[in-house]
Order: C-alpha cells, then structure tokens, then sequence
C-alpha cells in the first residue's frame, strides 16, 4: 500500500515535470513578448513590466524626509532629478528589507506617477511570450491580488507580477 503510494506521487511529478517541460519548449512564433524585470523581495520573486521600469540604479545616498509615511525611504539625486524611493514591502506583507550591496532602485512610471522603488536584488531581464503570463493565484487576499497582474516561471522559481499603476495609486490613498 506504502509503495503504491509513493509510485503515485512519483508518477504525478513526473507528469508535472512533463508538462512544465512541453509548456516552455512549445512557443506561439505569433504570440507577443513582454519584457520583465525580475528580482526578489524578502526572498520571493516578482516582476514588473519591462515598459513601466525606466532605469536600475545602484543604491546610492538616501536622503530622509522628515513627516513622510513609513513607506517612503527618501529621495535621491539622479543626474539632477531628485526621485523618491519607496519600500513596496509592507504593500505586499512582507518584512523589511535589509540592505545590502545587491540592492537595487527601480525607478518606475505607472498611474501618473514616478518613483523609484528599493529592491533586494535583480534576478534578471527577460522576454517572455505573453501566453506564459498566467492569471493571478485565486487564494490571494484581496488587498494583495490588487497588486498582482499575474504569474508566471522562471526557472524552477515561481515569478509574482506585480502592477506599478495600483502600487503607486496605493500610495496616494
């Protein structure tokens, strides 16, 4: 009985495995590629939409403002720009984000809003068919799933997308 059961469970994965296989060589010529910037937060992988990031920067001087929320770390200076930089961490339940020397700013545009956003490391820089974008996971809260445009897999790792536009229109609430 013990090994019927772990005979199943093996064939079930490697029906998984057969499938995510098929899913990643089997590419649409006409489907359209989006661009997305993946990097981790607290451990866990996002992206967000290539158009929306507008450019990476190491992290330089942050400067505090004092009465701003605590989701504002400060701004920064860039090539006479003065940016703010948040932290989405506390939007999406996450810890904070400790700093390292693989942060990295992303300085963003979405909803009539720019900002630069803190980051714990860019994972990469991809073009993904849009058909391997897939809906958002149903068992999210609906406070995350307003962040959330989708999901998708890069490499073994589930890839959360996330919406700059509802982000930045969270913050102005």
């Amino acid at each position: 009985m013990a090994g019927d059961a772990i005979h199943k469970s093996d064939l079930i994965l490697d029906e998984i495995k057969r499938r995510r296989t098929r899913e990643r060589t089997t590419v649409d010529v006409e489907d359209r590629k989006v661009k997305l910037v993946i990097f981790t937060l607290a451990g866990n992988c996002f992206a967000f939409c290539g158009k929306d990031v507008k450019k990476i920067l190491p992290v330089p001087r942050i400067y505090a403002v004092p009465g701003s929320p605590d989701f504002i770390l400060g701004v920064i200076h860039e090539r006479g720009d003065v940016e703010s930089v948040i932290a989405i961490n506390a939007f999406l339940g996450l810890p904070e984000l400790a700093r390292t020397q693989s942060n990295r700013i992303a300085v963003a545009e979405g909803g009539g809003m720019r900002s630069g956003i803190m980051l714990e490391a860019i994972l990469d820089v991809i073009d993904l068919p849009e058909s391997a974008i897939k809906p958002p996971l149903p068992t999210l809260d609906r406070s995350r799933r307003e962040l959330v445009t989708g999901e998708t897999a890069h490499g073994d790792r589930n890839v959360t997308l996330l919406d700059i536009g509802n982000i930045f229109g969270r913050m102005a609430v």
